[in-house]
């Protein structure tokens, strides 16, 4: 349709959105379906947040904020990313967005011009490249494939470098694979990067407090100091805290891009809720047990789903160092049929299959990059993981 622009033809509706809202018509249709689609904790907001956000209405803080944040919440950033992450950032270097997938699209608005390209290790999660389109910019895959855990290498990286890159996107533990990159891997890549200064480098840090076994985190900035003036370490409130839809994203980095991107929030959507940034106020600043308690659930999870799904004849699944995913390879499933007679012809055709025949609503690989595979959200219950594995297992067990 001519009204419409060029721009959105560069783009694509989230796969992972469609595949939730798929699941969901069905259930409203009155179909048993099992949606491991959506990348969100299912437990609820903790209490003391939640007061926090009530005491906030009461006390008729519902008014505009500063554009990217109120002060109090910067200086808590301030003060996370020194006790976490060893990282000593002014609030004039904080960003607070709607959101980090905000604070990402802002950052790469902020500085892609037509012809600049963006790295991205694959499988991804699904927005990088299509902010990156949007922004202008070129994204460049690196396929990690699933002998190396689904992480690149320093080689790889090295490959894709040309005079044209301007960012390197980062994220460990990653959507949707899980994969953590340890300090000695992180460390390969950023010697690599020292030596291209013309590179930049986005960190999503977003999943940090989700590690598992005895997994360190570290971010970029933190395993090479000499790359702080050129990295902008993203992490937000959504998947730790449980607080997906409060919306609240956040990001440290040199103040003269700080500022770059408070200017594309100041016309766009201005400051982002502020009840909600009363809420992730006190989810930085209030107790942090409950972060041990909830990791220790998510591995639990892991270790059954992984476990379920390497029962079933055709699947590899490797064993994620994080977050809350896993993404099985599913080579020995392409060119058969299903018992519902479905052809699988690719990781799309799997899904599509396994859902209308089974009622497991999972992601096709080919939406994150990286195929034949998909992605598994097991940040649900213990017996709907089990049920679907179980599913999963008869479906893989129809195939001919």
């Amino acid at each position: 349709m001519a009204f419409l622009s060029d721009t959105l033809a560069r783009v694509k509706p989230s796969p992972t959105i469609a595949v939730t809202t798929k699941a969901q018509e069905l259930k409203a249709a009155g179909r048993d379906v099992i949606a491991l689609g959506a990348g969100e904790p299912d437990f609820d907001t903790p209490q003391n947040i939640k007061d926090a956000a009530k005491r906030a209405i009461d006390e008729g803080r519902t008014k505009y904020t500063a554009v990217d944040g109120i002060p109090e919440l910067k200086k808590a950033i301030c003060a996370k990313f020194l006790r976490e992450n060893g990282l000593t950032y002014a609030p004039n270097q904080i960003s607070v967005g709607t959101g980090g997938k905000q604070i990402l699209y802002n950052a790469l608005m902020a500085t892609c011009n037509r012809g600049d390209e963006v790295i991205i290790p694959a499988p991804y999660w699904v927005s990088y490249p299509d902010m990156v389109e949007l922004a202008g910019g070129t994204p460049v895959a690196i396929e990690g494939r699933l002998e190396n855990s689904f992480k690149i290498t320093p080689e790889q990286l090295e490959a894709a470098i040309t005079p044209k890159t301007k960012w390197f996107i980062f994220n460990s533990p990653s959507n949707p694979t899980g994969a953590g990159y340890s300090h000695a891997e992180l460390k390969a890549l950023t010697d690599v990067l020292l030596r291209h200064p013309q590179v930049w480098i986005l960190s999503d840090d977003m999943y940090e407090h989700l590690v598992f076994d005895d997994f360190k985190f570290c971010t970029p900035a933190e395993v090479e100091p000499a790359l702080y003036d050129r990295t902008l370490t993203t992490n937000g409130v959504s998947k730790s805290y449980a607080m997906t839809g409060w919306r609240i994203g956040y990001a440290g980095g040199p103040v003269h891009l700080i500022k770059a991107m408070g200017t594309i929030q100041s016309q766009s959507t201005s400051n982002p809720c502020s009840v909600s940034q009363y809420a992730a106020l006190e989810g930085l600043t209030g107790p942090q047990d409950f972060l041990e308690t909830n990791k220790a659930l998510f591995q639990r999870r892991r270790d059954l789903v992984v476990a379920g799904l390497n029962a079933c004849p055709g699947i590899t699944c490797p064993v994620p160092e994080g977050a809350f995913y896993v993404y099985p390879d599913i080579a020995g499933c392409i060119g058969k049929t299903s018992a519902g007679g479905a052809r699988i012809e690719n990781d799309e055709a799997f899904a599509t299959a396994l859902l209308e025949e089974t009622g497991v609503a999972v992601v096709f690989g080919a939406a994150f990059g990286l195929s034949p595979n998909f992605r598994v959200s097991y940040a649900t219950s213990d017996a709907a993981l089990a049920e679907a594995c179980a599913r999963i297992k008869t479906f893989c067990e129809g195939l001919r």
